[in-house]
């Protein structure tokens, strides 16, 4: 790799010192919102609600629009206290402005996952800082550093923040993990614009200056964390600025100057009267499900049947981030956080890099403890990650093709080896895809309609051209700064052109049958006609159907409690003697129901939707 010193001639070489700071911001801000588009907001509305997550947070907003019951969140009938209200606020809130659809209910996620790009680039521009040299430099070469390389972290930056697996997949669903991981990220790069203000500034705003209002939106953004997810928001920030202020020791500084009056008080009054109206309201029933079960069990056993080794979230990141994943381990050497002295006599305007990869650390060994895991639950990590990538970039670009020597350029090669090996392996899988998906019962067509879409061809060309654009660029001389481009454009390319289409297709095969069944439930469906799943669960026939719908599983056939749901529902129930039920061809046979049994009423890819008397069932399986 280069070595990484910075040239002051190299600086000013830079075409971008040419340009003036307007037209940069402008171009700046169309960037941003050309990536957020993309991203984020591009076809956001495009399919139905993804089972299963998703519908029932989607559903309990419904529920707490119709109701106006903001303090109790509701799905299907009964309370839901697996998450705290923010997510159901902001998509409630949405509907009202909106109406309620599929894209009002992932606007706010898309929302909160571009106000984190934004407040990234913010930060990348004035602090992208890839090397803590630069506190060596007179004033005036930081200027010239600035006016060329900072713009370029935050360019790069804002795109890698933007345009990665994870944090599109997150900010186009209507779930809480975005809230909970762009709070967080929000909250510390709040804090990190605080750190890196002057002691002495003489400006103010509203009585307040500029250091303490970031410090102030860092106990913000923590609040609205707790009330998206929970303890974890401010439990990580803590863990993070704590250990940071450690290693650079200036953790009594940041003591002293930090408004704790206005910023502990800020967080009680926004995070704190929610929680104490909702356990005023339901008491242990709420203790015992939120805190008992969804925080302090998650993390010492496991739920959901969602077990993990300790090494399960190495391969989630690599997935997380390609391909900007592949130079992450070389972006965090690139840091040297092992030369302690030198971070702890730099300035603080230099520790952006540190700070992230502080924040990285933090949160992977975190969840890597936990006993319950989850791909998503290291997504508060991907913008740390993005910065440190974006900073190595940054300081690709700034250094002189014959600069490069030693270890570091071999381990760059291999680095840019390893991209070669991603790309082309992507495009060998997008080539064969449609023998590779396999037979998914839920989705029957889907192989064959992915083949006829010629989306496999176009992906494959896609990281075929990415694959030969990174391997002439890393042989290339003087041309290795550049990868970053190929990786860019190929993973554009990719999403705009595959993975939306592709979607589209999941959609009319996974989703779309039982939102045709649920259009056809409430056109057929008798006054006081109870809806029953069998063998399986779908929280979006709650939502699609506008009404609570009972489940039974294929344990409960074998086990006899079908048979029993079915005679409690007799003995107990003063509504039509028939039910809808929505199951594949095979629970009938089980339940030893014949053709004859029951009416047909429609016919979806894998399931059907029958009407059978109640006694019948019971009948049958005397």
């Amino acid at each position: 790799m280069n070595k990484m010193t910075l040239e002051p001639e190299t600086i000013n070489s830079n075409v971008l010192s040419n340009k003036s700071p307007k037209t940069l911001w402008i171009f700046s801000i169309l960037w941003l919102i050309l990536i957020s588009w993309i991203a984020f907001l591009w076809n956001l509305g495009a399919i139905g609600l993804m089972d299963k997550t998703e519908p029932m947070f989607v559903e309990a907003s419904r529920q707490m629009t119709l109701t106006g019951d903001w303090i109790t969140p509701y799905w299907n009938g009964e309370t839901r206290f697996d998450k705290p209200p923010l997510t159901y606020w902001l998509i409630s809130l949405s509907f009202k402005i909106f109406g309620v659809n599929e894209w009002s209910a992932r606007f706010p996620s898309a929302l909160f996952a571009i106000a984190l790009v934004f407040l990234g680039f913010y930060t990348l521009r004035y602090w992208g800082f890839p090397q803590p040299k630069l506190a060596q430099y007179t004033t005036e070469e930081k200027s010239n550093f600035s006016h060329h390389q900072l713009w370029f972290s935050a360019v790069i930056g804002s795109a890698i923040l933007a345009l990665n697996p994870f944090w599109i997949a997150w900010g186009r669903t209507g779930v809480s993990d975005m809230f909970l991981s762009s709070n967080i990220g929000l909250a510390l790069l709040s804090f990190f614009i605080g750190y890196v203000q002057p002691n002495n500034s003489s400006i103010k705003r509203l009585g307040l200056s500029v250091k303490n209002w970031w410090y102030l939106g860092y106990w913000v953004f923590m609040a609205l964390g707790v009330l998206a997810k929970g303890p974890v928001a401010i439990v990580l920030p803590g863990l993070i600025v704590i250990a940071f202020l450690l290693y650079v020791g200036r953790f009594i500084e940041v003591v002293q100057e930090t408004p704790w009056l206005l910023g502990v008080g800020s967080f009680i009054l926004i995070a704190v009267p929610w929680f104490f109206l909702v356990t005023l309201e339901h008491g242990q029933e709420y203790i015992n499900t939120f805190f008992g079960l969804h925080n302090v069990q998650r993390f010492t056993a496991v739920v959901s049947r969602h077990p993990g080794a300790w090494y399960y979230y190495f391969p989630v990141v690599l997935v997380a981030l390609i391909p900007w994943s592949i130079f992450l381990p070389l972006a965090i050497a690139n840091l040297r956080f092992w030369r302690r002295k030198r971070w702890v006599n730099s300035e603080r305007s230099t520790h952006l890099g540190l700070f992230a990869l502080v924040w990285f650390t933090v949160i992977f060994v975190f969840f890597s403890s936990s006993v319950t895991k989850l791909a998503g639950y290291v997504l508060p990590l991907v913008p740390a990650a993005a910065i440190m990538v974006a900073l190595f970039w940054s300081d690709q670009m700034n250094i002189k093709a014959e600069k490069n020597q030693g270890i570091w350029t071999l381990l760059f090669i291999l680095s840019g080896l390893a991209n070669i090996g991603i790309l082309a392996g992507l495009a060998m899988a997008s080539f064969l895809s449609p023998q590779l998906v396999g037979n998914d019962p839920m989705m029957p067509k889907f192989s064959q309609l992915l083949q006829a879409s010629g989306l496999p061809i176009r992906s494959g060309i896609i990281w075929s051209f990415s694959t030969l654009g990174v391997l002439v660029l890393l042989f290339g001389k003087g041309y290795k700064r550049w990868i970053w481009a190929a990786n860019l454009l190929g993973f554009l390319a990719f999403f705009s052109w595959v993975v939306l289409p592709i979607a589209n297709i999941v959609d009319s095969q996974r989703q779309l049958p039982l939102r045709e069944l649920a259009t056809l439930i409430k056109k057929e469906q008798k006054p006081g006609e109870k809806i029953v799943l069998i063998g399986f669960m779908r929280p979006s026939m709650v939502y699609y159907t506008e009404q609570t719908v009972d489940s039974v599983t294929e344990t409960d056939i074998y086990s006899g409690q079908a048979i029993a749901y079915f005679k409690q529902q007799i003995n107990t129930r003063r509504d039509t003697p028939t039910v809808l039920i929505v199951a594949k061809p095979k629970y009938f046979e089980k339940l030893r129901l014949e053709p004859s049994d029951y009416q047909v009423i429609g016919q979806g890819e894998a399931y059907q939707l029958i009407r059978i008397a109640k006694k019948r069932v019971i009948e049958k399986n005397l």
